[in-house]
């Protein structure tokens, strides 16, 4: 049986890590072996789980001007921040106690792990050898979770004020978090850009894949084709898909005077135009709506459809290749979630199959679209 760990002086401090505004990749290269079943799916979670969790618990030694400094803030708030983390930790715990039921199979990264307390434990032990198997994995792992780990601890500082995926408003508003293990829903946004737009691709590319996900489209894109195309050539495009809503035009509606006419208008279209298909789902654009919203959407019968697995393939930030293995990581790290990409990239058109290729042996399942948010 290989050697997992190697306990080392091995560890760049916590201070060394990513400028604000850097968008997490991970070289899924670096990883020694491929996950080509459930087991060693189980290994790369773990491992992925216990990179993060020691950073997350790095974090936690810097005061709040600290705090600030390093993620490039003014101020932060810090309420928001330590129920962020401590959600963090409570699916991190979850995650692992899932990830070790293949203990028995292959003990790397294997510890005992029974509560918080112990998870913390474990992850201030944590340490890769020089000598170790994931050696070369160990140093490109550490940067990613640093980089990510800052992307959410920045949402999370500026929350609410700045609202954004990473928090919640209240019930009417739904991620990836209450799904099962191993289980990933794909979902894919329409952005501000009009082109290229690749939602027939995307679209036909999962059927042939016997896949469905959740499209969430402007209003003002569908008026737009139907001025173009018929109705039925509309419903081609989206057929055995979900088509969900973002708001009439890609803005905020957080500061928006015409938000709720900017949700209803786009609902009241999709409805009628693509009965079978439309689901009551409101993606915010950029995550960014308002806290007092709820009486409007649960009056509308339409919930918030946030998302926990981010491509970071919008505005051309990673490219293709880059943006699957983002998620790929992502995934490994929890375990079950809302992936969202951006149609209107053509970073898509490489980032889906090559993560659908990847994943094909690892056991994990796709979510029916029908299915996802419930």
């Amino acid at each position: 049986m290989r050697i997992a760990f190697v306990f080392s002086a091995w560890l760049l401090s916590f201070g060394a890590m990513a400028s604000p505004g850097d968008v997490a990749t991970l070289d899924r290269s670096s990883w020694p072996e491929q996950i080509s079943n459930p087991t060693l799916f189980d290994v790369a979670s773990r491992a992925e789980i216990l990179m993060f969790a020691r950073g997350l618990l790095a974090s936690e030694s810097l005061d709040e001007p600290a705090l600030a400094q390093r993620l490039g803030l003014r101020t932060v708030n810090m309420e928001s921040v330590n129920r962020v983390r401590q959600r963090m930790w409570q699916r991190l715990l979850s995650n692992y106690n899932f990830a070790q039921q293949s203990c028995d199979q292959d003990a790397s990264f294997c510890f005992l792990v029974e509560d918080i307390a112990t998870l913390r434990e474990q992850a201030g032990k944590f340490q890769v050898g020089n000598d170790s198997y994931y050696m070369k994995w160990a140093e490109p792992s550490r940067l990613f979770h640093s980089q990510y780990l800052d992307e959410q601890l920045r949402k999370a500082a500026l929350f609410p004020q700045t609202s954004s995926e990473v928090d919640h408003f209240g019930d009417y508003e739904r991620n990836g978090e209450q799904m099962h293990d191993r289980l990933f829903l794909l979902t894919f946004d329409s952005a501000a850009n009009v082109r290229p737009d690749n939602t027939e691709w995307a679209t036909d590319y999962l059927r042939k894949s016997n896949l469905s996900g959740t499209f969430f489209v402007l209003g003002k894109d569908i008026q737009s084709r139907l001025t173009e195309y018929s109705v039925s050539s509309l419903q081609s495009v989206y057929s055995t898909q979900c088509v969900g809503v973002q708001g009439w035009e890609y803005r905020s509606h957080s500061h928006w005077q015409d938000w709720q006419d900017s949700v209803r208008r786009s609902v009241e279209l999709v409805k009628s135009k693509l009965p079978e298909n439309f689901v009551p789902l409101f993606r915010p654009p950029d995550g960014q709506r308002r806290s007092d919203a709820e009486p409007f959407f649960k009056s509308q019968g339409v919930e918030v459809a946030l998302w926990d697995i981010d491509a970071q393939d919008g505005a051309g930030k990673l490219k293709g290749n880059q943006s699957a293995q983002r998620v790929l990581t992502l995934m490994l790290l929890w375990r079950h979630g809302v992936i969202n990409f951006n149609v209107k990239q053509d970073a898509v058109k490489a980032a889906l199959p090559w993560l659908l290729t990847q994943t094909a042996p690892m056991g994990i399942g796709w979510e029916d679209c029908q299915d996802g948010f419930r």
